[in-house]
């Protein structure tokens, strides 16, 4: 019998506690010099998929990323926190979301796992593209930014949040789910978990072992920190402020 996987993309990402700052030559942040994390959604979907293999509706988790040989590193911190192996699909460009959905598409395409999770968007390039992208291309059905999955009879019930509030689909298995915010709080990482990752097996596969062409599509015109903003200024009393607000739309 086959088992029951939960497949969970996670993508290694600037530190969220780290200010960015844009490389000299302006194509882009500079990450050479800076702590490199797991992408906050992404491990969220981490910490769901080990929650609903912990409430026996899957046997394993396997985390995918792609990327240099860096990347293990999100893999790493995904078998610390419970993952049962790890996949890294390695490409020398950092890819696009397309690229990496279809490099996700055919790890799975051998993989069949019963569920995907991933986060809804990176927060480096904030596309929210890769699981829109992967449920069309694996045919599956979607549920996107997340805040409950329950799996029962084959079927998987999802609460999105959405602009008005909350909207609950049921969609059948297998499918694709992003995560939100709101659907957990991720468990620490300890010291022992992070050594006994080091046990754990992480399969390495290249691009073209996969026949998906990684190289970018778009071009980075020019990053640039955002223009300084003026220091307010107080003011005595509400028909003061009304004056230097007519005195601005005036000028």
């Amino acid at each position: 019998m086959h088992p029951r996987i939960i497949a969970v993309l996670v993508k290694q990402v600037l530190d969220a506690n780290v200010r960015p700052k844009v490389r000299p030559d302006g194509g882009g942040i500079d990450l050479v010099n800076f702590k490199l994390a797991i992408n906050p959604f992404d491990e969220i979907a981490v910490e769901e998929a080990l929650r609903l293999k912990e409430a026996g509706a899957a046997d394993e988790v396997v985390a995918i990323t792609m990327g240099g040989a860096k990347a293990q590193d999100v893999l790493r911190t995904s078998l610390a926190m419970g993952a049962d192996r790890g996949m890294l699909v390695e490409c020398a460009a950092a890819p696009e979301p397309l690229a990496v959905a279809k490099m996700a598409r055919a790890v799975l395409l051998d993989l069949q796992p019963i569920l995907v999770i991933a986060g809804k968007q990176a927060i480096d390039d904030d596309s929210n593209q890769v699981g829109q992208m992967l449920a069309a291309l694996m045919e599956w059905g979607q549920a996107l930014c997340a805040s409950r999955i329950v799996l029962s009879d084959g079927h998987a019930e999802v609460d999105c949040e959405i602009d008005a509030g909350l909207e609950t689909v049921r969609l059948r298995l297998p499918a694709v789910v992003t995560s939100d915010l709101r659907l957990n709080t991720p468990r620490s990482v300890t010291l022992p978990n992070l050594m006994k990752a080091k046990s754990k097996p992480i399969a390495v596969q290249s691009a073209d072992d996969l026949g998906v062409d990684p190289a970018p599509r778009l071009r980075v015109v020019e990053v640039r920190e955002p223009a300084t903003r003026s220091a307010g200024a107080r003011v005595e009393n509400a028909a003061e402020l009304a004056r230097i607000l007519k005195d601005l739309v005036n000028a």
